[in-house]
């Protein structure tokens, strides 16, 4: 049971120094918690918080998966590497692909809600 216990604290160790040294992360936090809020305000069905969630997280573990093939490609490849830039540049763009992904979700739920209310 202490070994569970402390595998969390690594985990939210993790989740900490994402937070503190990624502004994408930062990012993609406040732009959850904001879709949040619009879906409390707007009374999103179920099955649209079920979108909202699948996008928020899969953004959210997009971007910390990233941050930790960034910090291993810097550790590995200190100097300037071509492979180590695509290893990068890859782990970018699967974030790009997520971020997108919860964008469009994000249009297809709230815009014909908002257009409701005007």
């Amino acid at each position: 049971m202490r070994r569970l216990i402390r595998s969390f604290g690594f985990a939210f160790k993790g989740l900490q120094y994402a937070t503190a040294t990624q502004p994408n992360f930062r990012i993609h936090l406040v732009t959850a918690i904001i879709a949040i809020g619009l879906g409390i305000v707007l009374h999103l069905s179920a099955a649209e918080w079920q979108w909202i969630a699948i996008s928020i997280a899969l953004v959210l573990v997009t971007e910390l998966i990233n941050t930790a093939i960034e910090t291993l490609t810097d550790l590995v490849s200190p100097t300037y590497n071509i492979k180590a830039g695509h290893v990068k540049d890859v782990s970018a763009g699967a974030v790009v692909i997520a971020a997108v992904f919860a964008l469009v979700m994000g249009c297809i739920i709230f815009i014909p809600k908002l257009i409701s209310l005007v």
